[in-house]
């Protein structure tokens, strides 16, 4: 038996479990608001 014949479909399934995870997180709102994040670090903190 081939490796072939396992690594080409485990490769498969896990493309797919990561476009399903991307699905999943850009449903959910993941990647609306790109601009926030990347300015935060500069941001005062409320805790003070």
């Amino acid at each position: 038996m081939s490796v072939l014949f396992l690594v080409i479909p485990l490769a498969v399934a896990m493309a797919a479990v990561g476009v399903a995870a991307f699905a999943w997180a850009a449903g959910r709102g993941q990647f609306d608001d790109l601009d926030t994040p990347a300015i935060r670090v500069s941001l005062p903190d409320d805790d003070e």
